[in-house]
Order: C-alpha cells, then sequence, then structure tokens
C-alpha cells in the first residue's frame, strides 16, 4: 500500500511538471512568434534595439548566467551570409553589457545547456568587448551572427572555490614542468634564446618582410603538440587555415599571438611556448591541455591583410610592447 500511494505521488508530480513545462514552452513560443513578426530576420525575435535572438535548444536549468557568473561556452561568429570566422570553447567571465558589449546580454539570455543564435552590432562588439577595430572584411557590414552553446555555467563564488582547491592541489606542478621544459631544450640542442615573454622562436622558413601589426587580419595554419610530439589540435588535419584579427582578446592563447606577431608573411616557424603563455594553471577549457604543460607550435603565416587604418601608438596592445623589447 505505501509503495502504491509513493507512486501515485510520484506520477501527480511528475505529470504537474510535465503540464507547467508544456505551458511554458507554449507561452514562450507565442512570444517568440509575435516578437519574430516584429524583427527584420527571419525566425528571430527582437529583444533590443538590435539585438535579435533565435533559441535553438532548451537546457534541463531554467537559471540564467547573471553578472559575474562564468561560462564554458562554444562560440562561432560569422557573418550574416554565415561565413565563419572564429569557432571554438572560451570560458569567459560575463560582464555588464553596457561597459563590455552586447554580447553579454546574449550571455545573459542562455541557461546551462542552452544554445542558440543572436543577431548584434558589430560596432559595439569590436570596440566594446574585444575592444579593437572592425576588422577590414567586416566593413560593410553592420551586424554579425553568434552561435552561443553554454556548456557549464558557475557562479564567481563558486568558480573561485573551485580555482582555490584546484590550485592548492597542483601548487607543485609548476616547478616540475620547469625541470621538462629545460630537459626538452638541452636534449634537442635548441640554441635561439627565448623572448622575454619566454617563448622560443625557431625559424623553419623566412618570409617575405610583411610584418604583422595591430589590426592585421591573419591567416594562419598550425598544428599544435606537446613535448613527446603528440598532437593535440591542427589546422592543417582539418585542411581550414584559422583566421584572425591580431590583438582581439579571445582568439587565441598568448604565447601563440606573440608568436605570430614576431613573424613575417609566407614564414613558418616552430615556437616552444611555456604553460604560463599557454594554457596555464587550469589547462585548456576541452581538458585536451593539462594545467602546467609547455605546448609546441608549428606556424605558417600564409597571410596578413594589413588594416585599412593603423592603429595609434596608445592603441598597441601587450604583444606588440613585448616585440619591441625583444
Amino acid at each position: 500500500m505505501k509503495n502504491f500511494c509513493y507512486l501515485y505521488h510520484w506520477n501527480i508530480i511528475t505529470y504537474s511538471k510535465m503540464v507547467f513545462i508544456k505551458r511554458w514552452a507554449f507561452l514562450l513560443l507565442v512570444f517568440l512568434g509575435w516578437s519574430c513578426q516584429q524583427s527584420p530576420y527571419p525566425g528571430y525575435a527582437k529583444i533590443s534595439d538590435d539585438v535579435y535572438y533565435q533559441l535553438l535548444k532548451f537546457g534541463e536549468s531554467t537559471q540564467k548566467a547573471t553578472k559575474g557568473d562564468y561560462i564554458t561556452a562554444d562560440i562561432i561568429y560569422q557573418t550574416l551570409d554565415d561565413s565563419v570566422f572564429f569557432k571554438g570553447r572560451r570560458k569567459i567571465h560575463v560582464e555588464s553589457p553596457a561597459s563590455h558589449g552586447k554580447i553579454n546580454r546574449c550571455f545573459m539570455m542562455l541557461a546551462e545547456g542552452e544554445q542558440a543564435n543572436f543577431i548584434i552590432p558589430t560596432d559595439d562588439f569590436f570596440q566594446k568587448t574585444l575592444q579593437t577595430n572592425k576588422p577590414a572584411f567586416l566593413d560593410q557590414d553592420e551586424e554579425m551572427k553568434v552561435s552561443i552553446e553554454i556548456l557549464e555555467l558557475q557562479t564567481s563564488y563558486d568558480y573561485l572555490k573551485e580555482k582555490e582547491a584546484f590550485l592548492k592541489w597542483i601548487e607543485d606542478f609548476g616547478d616540475y614542468e620547469k625541470v621538462l621544459l629545460k630537459q626538452f631544450i638541452q636534449e634537442e640542442d635548441i640554441e635561439v634564446e627565448p623572448y622575454k615573454s619566454g617563448v622560443y622562436h625557431i625559424k623553419i622558413a623566412e618570409g617575405n618582410g610583411i610584418p604583422v601589426e595591430v589590426g592585421d587580419t591573419v591567416t594562419v595554419h598550425f598544428e599544435g603538440k606537446f613535448l613527446n610530439g603528440k598532437f593535440f589540435d591542427s589546422t592543417k588535419r582539418r585542411n581550414q587555415p584559422f583566421q584572425f584579427v591580431y590583438g582581439r582578446r579571445w582568439q587565441v592563447i598568448d604565447g601563440l599571438e606573440d608568436a605570430i606577431g614576431h613573424m613575417t608573411e609566407g614564414e613558418h616557424a616552430l615556437f616552444i611556448i611555456p604553460s604560463e603563455q599557454a594554457f596555464g594553471e587550469t589547462g585548456s577549457s576541452t581538458g585536451i591541455v593539462p594545467p602546467y604543460t609547455s605546448t609546441i607550435f608549428d606556424v605558417e603565416l600564409i597571410e596578413v591583410g594589413k588594416a585599412k587604418q593603423k592603429s595609434d601608438k596608445k592603441e598597441l596592445n601587450k604583444y606588440d610592447e613585448n616585440r619591441e623589447e625583444s
């Protein structure tokens, strides 16, 4: 009898939840249908004067990201005709949309497990969020498309608590990495001196002399591997060169941007990058590269697309300052 009562009550609760979810989903679809009528983009709802939203996947949680949270997300940047110019996984600190760009408003629309497309102003994204000039290939575009899938959502408290515990556990790993890197440099007979950042630059083929400057659109092929030679990433194997605007946030690791800043168009080089300039004390967001791990990047600088307007000296980022001192 007890089991029967338990199952009866469980079924009632489950049924009630299903009714609630169906009603909520119906109301959401009605709202989106009405909103889409106000939008110039088919299938997109208007959520502010110049931001549009298309939900692709529901998550199990209803807790949306808020200012101060940390999210791990798969992100794709595209032109409105679906030409992809960035695709990657990033851990991001959600900030104020007013001061750090409207893409933060997009993050705040989503809960863990949810996926959506957004259309946002390009000027706001590059100037406020990435703090750089809009690339030449987007000069005529006032809007761009951003696809976001939230894989993990953490409050600031949970993130810092987890980070503190993790760093305590691996506090000796940093010294161990330095020993391994020193042994590798000796065993491979590498005689070049590292840059101030700690990055080693070994040229394989000279370039044509055209340097990389902030705001330039660079196209590269790269292969990333560990000191033991095992690959963890390769644009060549994907047959898809990587293109990004030099000096822009969230595109490549610090050491790789530093490395590319020392190259000229057409150059082919090897770079040995210590973890503090690579994936750091936490490792890569995908989990492929462990914490405190030195990496090797084989880089070919295919093309340097010069920015239409040269950046003011005051706008140079830290990589250029390091390059001038090196």
